[in-house]
């Protein structure tokens, strides 16, 4: 039998501009604890005179 297709259409009342914020509030939300380890990982790394961090991969 074959599969009916599904066809979605959402409706944003939301100008491009508040879309766009809230997308990037969420995205900044979700990503805080990387975020922090990141800056804490950075900051630990400058205090043990490790030099360049940029050099320090950080994985996912």
């Amino acid at each position: 039998m074959k599969g009916r297709k599904l066809n979605y259409r959402f409706h944003n009342p939301n100008t491009e501009e508040a879309t766009a914020d809230y997308i990037l509030k969420l995205f900044i939300e979700v990503n805080k604890n990387k975020l922090e380890r990141v800056i804490a990982a950075a900051a630990s790394d400058a205090a043990a005179g490790l030099g360049d961090c940029e050099s320090n991969s950080i994985q996912n």
